[in-house]
């Protein structure tokens, strides 16, 4: 499970890098932008469905830190959403670009320096593997789009232990991203055509997906 979920991190940064390299207002970014945030999307529901509930289950002490991950998935969840509706020669296009990267590489440094290590120490290699075939599984059927009827807070069960920098003003819990299942699949946007981080400092620990 960590080799995958680490090689869905660098194809985000892969493309993250490659919307930099287009020309400002460039078609391409739009279309990059799409395949990022149907990326995102399969990634989180992974995750949600199959990493958080493991970390929950076998890493002591580090509840809260699932929990912030979910969290995390809230605040990207409503940045993919805005996205969608932005056209590249708008200005916020850029802006939400910029942020929603230095939010994802925050996340994937926190799951790469602390909960990945923690999981390899204590899961036998064959649980890992058994983990990895879910997790394949589910990106294979998410829907490739943020859920349509999004709430605007976590459920009481969800809502983070400590607050976390992803919260919205005063006390207001982050919005929720729903783990979803082939059977949830969202609703065509009414808006837009249907399509789907700053990279960690320091080396990649981690290797990208293997072949086949």
């Amino acid at each position: 499970m960590i080799v995958e979920l680490a090689a869905d991190h660098r194809e985000l940064e892969a493309l993250f890098e490659q919307i930099e390299l287009q020309p400002v207002d460039h078609p391409r970014r739009r279309e990059l932008a799409d395949r990022l945030t149907a990326e995102l999307v399969r990634h989180c529901i992974a995750e949600e469905l199959h990493f958080y509930p493991t970390v929950r289950k076998h890493v002591l002490h580090d509840a809260a830190l699932a929990d912030k991950g979910l969290a995390d998935h809230a605040r990207a969840e409503q940045m993919r959403k805005g996205l969608e509706d932005l056209s590249v020669d708008d200005l916020l296009f850029n802006d939400t670009i910029a942020k929603l990267k230095f939010e994802v590489a925050s996340h994937v440094r926190e799951e790469e320096h602390e909960l990945f290590p923690k999981l390899a120490a204590t899961l036998p290699p064959e649980k890992l593997d058994e983990l990895s075939r879910m997790v394949r599984r589910a990106r294979e059927t998410a829907p490739t789009r943020p859920h349509p009827l999004l709430p605007n807070t976590l459920p009481a069960h969800r809502t983070p232990r400590s607050r976390n920098r992803f919260g919205g003003p005063g006390t207001r819990s982050a919005p929720h991203h729903h783990p979803l299942t082939p059977d949830m699949a969202c609703r065509p946007s009414r808006t837009r055509r249907s399509t789907e981080c700053q990279p960690s400092k320091g080396p990649c620990r981690w290797p990208a997906r293997p072949a086949g």
